[in-house]
């Protein structure tokens, strides 16, 4: 996480395991973690390997106050090391940025672009609603669960409990294809059952 050319979580929190991933940009704009909106959002950038209430972690709260983005910066993992004063971004050129990060997908393998397909279908499917599921980003979630001859993607969904359904991908066929029926699949299903 580089800001002004200085990898800050690097300088704050050394040797950490980063807790941003790119599967949380695959879903709606409004549910990426770094996502400026009026109300502040605290955001874990990197942890201990382990819980960041057990072992800590670096945190930033996001914030869009008028043309600005505001991060204020928080470590609970060593209180001595100072933290940088807060970032202040311009907020247009900042969500061109994150668009643009989002928009590229030159690094997808093509279980990636499954996830990333998938997460747009559920989304527009609004099918959370017909079964009285929690609302994005809280109904579901879509994650990269294996790579390789195993690849697959994992949707976990709140209905009466935590469940999933699982997506193999296979270089067999189009993703597209694959998405398509799975989620055809997931519309015509009852997640309370």
């Amino acid at each position: 996480m580089s800001v002004d050319g200085v990898d800050v979580v690097e300088a704050i929190h050394p040797d950490s395991d980063s807790s941003l991933l790119r599967e949380m940009m695959i879903g709606p704009p409004e549910t990426w973690p770094l996502r400026a909106g009026a109300e502040p959002r605290r955001v874990e950038l990197s942890n201990n390997f382990c819980e960041t209430g057990c072992c800590g972690g670096v945190f930033v709260t996001v914030q869009r106050c008028g043309g600005l983005v505001v991060w204020t910066w928080e470590n609970t993992d060593d209180i001595r090391v100072p933290l940088p004063p807060d970032s202040h971004f311009d907020a247009d050129r900042y969500d061109a940025e994150l668009d643009r990060f989002v928009a590229d997908h030159g690094w997808e393998e093509p279980v990636d672009t499954a996830a990333r397909l998938l997460a747009r279908e559920l989304v527009a499917l609004d099918w959370h609603r017909r079964w009285n599921c929690p609302p994005p980003p809280w109904s579901f979630g879509v994650s990269v669960g294996g790579r390789g001859e195993k690849a697959h993607v994992t949707m976990e969904f709140i209905a009466t409990e935590l469940r999933s359904y699982t997506l193999p991908v296979t270089g067999s066929e189009p993703v597209e294809d694959q998405v398509r029926r799975f989620v055809e699949r997931v519309d015509a299903s009852d997640p309370r059952a």
